[in-house]
């Protein structure tokens, strides 16, 4: 049993490792509190704003890895101002005044649009595919089906879209405009090349929904409502080119007009179609909105 002048001779005996171990935890604190002070990086107010005006989904449409990312980015280099789709104008002209930017052009949203109108009862297939059902797979066998340009609908874009905008309808990719955010991944997900990224001055906005260059002859032997290259549209209107057998559009000249809308009624297969949220569904074809007149 240990007595009281025990206990002091053992605390006298060991208070100066106690003391020793005291002074170096408080030496080691004022270390890491110094070097946290002097190796923290204060963060640029302007990238906090900036931020702070970006939807902050992280999709990656802008080029960089995410919303914090590309505040960095373009706080550093204004030029890249406008990469953020989902975020559109608005986005857009809040960071413009933050970076006391002038904002020039439309700062339109872009959306994709899916090149192609032909669904199952529309096209002729060469033969049944049972491989692994995907577009990218579909698309490296020979004579999937007769168009090598059209939708295969297996569904690789609406797998690759984080906001359920795309959906596989009677075997055609269809938008839903309401959903989507213009992220781009859809597009860069079809292996066809069939869904391209269009700026929407306009809604709804118009298109050719084809990507066949096939001769009109060939065109017509596969599909109902392909293109067939005879350039009635390019007659009423510059705004329409022909080039390889397939009608273009030159979305910087779009605006709705008289001509825009007698190019799609005379469109013999009725290729010309609007895309956008006033637009009608696509789950049947004769659903397809034409262009909408100049007001």
């Amino acid at each position: 049993m240990m007595t009281l002048a025990s206990i002091t001779d053992l605390i006298q005996a060991s208070w100066p490792a106690a003391a020793l171990l005291f002074g170096l935890g408080t030496g080691f604190a004022v270390v890491l509190l110094v070097a946290s002070i002097k190796l923290t990086v204060q963060e640029d107010p302007k990238v906090l704003e900036i931020h702070a005006a970006l939807p902050k989904i992280d999709c990656g449409t802008c080029g960089f890895a995410g919303c914090s990312a590309y505040a960095k980015a373009v706080a550093a280099d204004p030029t890249l101002l406008g990469r953020c789709s989902p975020g559109g104008a608005d986005a857009m002209n809040k960071i413009g005044v933050i970076l006391n930017l002038q904002i020039s052009g439309s700062g339109a949203p872009v959306r994709p649009i899916v090149h192609c109108r032909g669904h199952k009862s529309d096209k002729t297939y060469y033969a049944k595919y049972d491989g692994i059902p995907a577009c990218t797979a579909a698309n490296a066998q020979p004579l999937v089906q007769a168009c090598a340009f059209g939708c295969l609908g297996y569904g690789d874009c609406t797998r690759a879209c984080k906001f359920d905008a795309l959906h596989i309808i009677d075997g055609l990719t269809t938008v839903d405009y309401e959903k989507c955010t213009g992220c781009g991944a859809c597009a860069k997900a079809c292996p066809r090349y069939l869904i391209t990224m269009v700026p929407f001055t306009y809604d709804p906005m118009i298109t050719v929904a084809c990507s066949s260059r096939e001769s009109g002859k060939n065109t017509r032997a596969f599909c109902k409502v392909g293109c067939i290259g005879c350039g009635i549209c390019a007659k009423q209107t510059d705004l329409f080119k022909v080039t390889d057998n397939l009608s273009k559009i030159n979305y910087e000249k779009f605006a709705p007009s008289e001509a825009v809308n007698t190019a799609t009624t005379k469109c013999p297969t009725k290729v010309i179609v609007g895309r956008g949220k006033n637009a009608h569904a696509d789950i049947n074809p004769k659903e397809d909105q034409p262009a909408a007149a100049a007001s």
